[in-house]
């Protein structure tokens, strides 16, 4: 149990205020289709004692400080949001317990879940709800993990996750650690704080400016020409970055609505990995290559060719100054091409497109950009998210068994928000399975099976590029030698 109160489940840059690219999340929300709610769905072997349950999961709110507080407009700063502790907090708001009519399995769940996701968040309590869903299949239980995107991101997931969760079936036990005191704030406190925090930004701000003007100076001085380059090639990056691209590239994942469906997918994470291997990428390379092979079939199923789709996908700008969890993600917008003549090349499309992207020069911009696009209407934001197709997000997962007050845990299917797509697809590994979690907008996609079923289709053709990797030859064990007298000894009747 952790010694000490993290604020890194939403570090911002003095781990009190809202960053540009989450007020953006939150504002948005004004319409109920950019929805930010993301959701675990873990699947346990039973479930576990409620009591001990509840007491693990109050304990970790003492030292997670994102799951007592909840977020506030600070007064004379209608865009500037912060984090404060929930006075009225209540744990038994958000930790719940239900449990689903007889002969509910894992689809049954799914369903539940995806109408919880639905129902938004209360803005006057913390953003998060955990339930334990009992009644699944014969015996066993699940227990679903539902928050808002600015308290984490999908790595922020994990690492909260190594909190709640065991390594081993029977730890040892913990004590409870000593609790902070919730601070307590008013307006007047609010407005002095924010007053300081501007003043800090500003003063950061000019310190940084001053310690790189000089040798900026000196290499446009120097370097002339490769300056206007370099300036022009930043310019021409935040230009597609706010490209206004509004309708989407599918003739067939089309309208929008409030409904979704889940459906899950799984992949053996070696094969993933063995395939992407073979033709030169990386393992975010192969999904996103059966995703777009498993919606090339889905719109050929519906007698639509198509050529490109464009992708909405988070790149992760965590570092190794980042404390563990906080959204730390830039979710950028490209076109990945849909049709292929072989797995190989699909992959390898997938690794050229994606690598242009990860070196676009606006991501170093990306906070002063998100506070440019706070300035301007929500509905202009809106429409450049409704024109995505779909969402990819490949989360790091865990790569060992996990248990949950004695229950292991056998799968942990992660499901990320639309935003206005027709699907958001979201990998998160799990114990050498790649648990593939499909939102998929109910109005564009309203045969979220035959979308399922594309999927797997897709993964398996990528899939079939793996090959097992040689293994070593067991070496020989050298010859034991006997013991003097041994040979007599053998042949002794």
């Amino acid at each position: 149990m952790p010694q000490h109160r993290d604020r890194g489940l939403h570090e911002m840059p003095d781990g009190q205020y809202l960053s540009q690219n989450d007020t953006i999340m939150w504002m948005v929300e004004a319409d109920p289709l950019l929805r930010s709610t993301i959701m675990g769905v873990v699947l346990l072997d039973g479930a576990p004692d409620w009591d001990r349950l509840q007491a693990r999961v109050e304990e970790v709110s003492h030292h997670i400080a994102a799951l007592r507080e909840k977020v506030v407009s600070v007064p004379l700063h209608p865009t500037t949001l912060r984090w404060v502790d929930d006075p009225d907090f209540d744990i038994g708001y958000h930790l719940r317990r239900i449990r689903l009519p007889v002969g509910s399995g894992v689809q049954q769940l799914l369903d539940w879940a995806r109408t919880t996701a639905m129902g938004g968040f209360d803005s006057s309590r913390p953003l998060w709800e955990f339930t334990l869903v009992e009644g699944v299949g014969v015996e066993g239980a699940a227990f679903v993990m539902k928050a808002h995107h600015v308290v984490t991101d999908g790595i922020g997931a994990v690492q909260l996750a190594a909190h709640l969760f065991d390594f081993e079936e029977q730890p040892a036990a913990a004590s409870a650690t000593t609790r902070p005191t919730a601070a307590k704030h008013t307006s007047v406190s609010m407005l002095r704080d924010v007053v300081a925090h501007d003043v800090e930004g500003a003063v950061d701000l000019a310190r940084h400016q001053l310690a790189s003007v000089v040798p900026n100076l000196l290499h446009a001085v120097r370097n002339p020409q490769q300056a206007a380059r370099q300036a022009m090639s930043t310019a021409l990056s935040i230009g597609r970055m706010l490209a206004p691209a509004t309708t989407p590239k599918s003739s067939v994942m089309l309208g929008r609505m409030t409904a979704s469906n889940y459906r899950s997918v799984e992949v053996p994470m070696e094969a993933l990995r063995l395939a992407a291997k073979a033709a030169g990428g990386r393992l975010n390379d192969s999904f996103l290559a059966g995703i777009t092979a498993g919606l090339h079939r889905y719109h050929s199923r519906h007698g639509a060719e198509v050529h490109e789709l464009r992708v909405a996908m988070p790149i992760s700008q965590r570092d190794t100054g980042h404390s563990e969890g906080g959204n730390h993600v830039t979710v950028m917008r490209f076109t990945l091409p849909v049709a292929a003549s072989s797995a190989a090349e699909r992959i390898d499309a997938m690794h050229r497109a994606v690598d242009v992207v990860r070196h676009e020069r606006s991501l170093d911009h990306t906070e002063t950009i998100a506070g440019f696009l706070n300035l301007m209407p929500k509905g202009v934001i809106g429409a450049m998210l409704k024109g995505v197709d779909f969402l990819a997000s490949n989360v790091p997962g865990v790569p060992v068994p996990m248990w949950l007050e004695g229950q292991r845990v056998q799968r942990f299917f992660p499901f990320g928000p639309t935003a206005g797509s027709a699907v958001n697809i979201t990998l998160m590994s799990y114990d050498g399975v790649c648990c593939i979690g499909v939102n998929a907008d109910a109005a564009a996609i309203p045969d979220p099976d035959v979308l399922a079923e594309c999927l797997r289709e897709g993964f398996d053709e990528v899939c079939s590029l793996a090959t097992p990797e040689p293994q070593p030859e067991p070496q020989p064990k050298p010859a034991r030698k006997k013991a003097p007298g041994a040979k007599a000894r053998e042949k002794r009747p």
